[in-house]
């Protein structure tokens, strides 16, 4: 049975957050940054999947579900129509695509949606978990 967290890694290291997303039982990261890079040790892509890798853990990288880097700010200030622009980049033909397969996904395992803000709620990525639990996909999510 699946189930589904999201995860944001400000304020922590690579080891904070693989020993977060094992004590949650996460059995696939899925990384919703449109970019996957990062300043921090070992939080881009190609690191961050190796370490994952060693613990277990899979890493899928989703682009299609990001939020382009011109609406961050404004997403983060909660401006209405930062949400209503990354709200239409769920609804493209490639985001809905994406998140058809992440559906699937979370029906099988358990998985941690990843992006940088350590508040869930000043993130994009608690706009795809509701995505998720609207679709009945799950009914709960676990913020990290």
């Amino acid at each position: 049975m699946g189930g589904l967290s999201t995860v944001g890694y400000e304020g922590r290291t690579v080891d904070d957050l693989i020993t977060a997303l094992g004590a949650d039982g996460v059995e696939i990261l899925v990384d919703v940054r449109l970019t996957p890079l990062s300043r921090k040790p070992g939080l881009s892509k190609n690191r961050l999947a190796s370490r994952l890798c060693a613990a277990g853990i899979d890493y899928l990288h989703l682009p299609q579900l990001g939020n382009p880097r011109d609406n961050r700010d404004a997403y983060r200030r909660g401006d209405c129509a930062a949400v209503a622009t990354y709200r239409a980049v769920l609804e493209t033909p490639e985001g809905k695509a994406a998140l058809d397969d992440l559906l699937l996904l979370v029906t099988r395992k358990h998985v941690a949606l990843l992006c940088f803000e350590h508040d869930a709620a000043r993130c994009h990525r608690s706009m795809v978990a509701d995505a998720l639990v609207k679709a009945g996909a799950v009914t709960a999510v676990t913020h990290l």
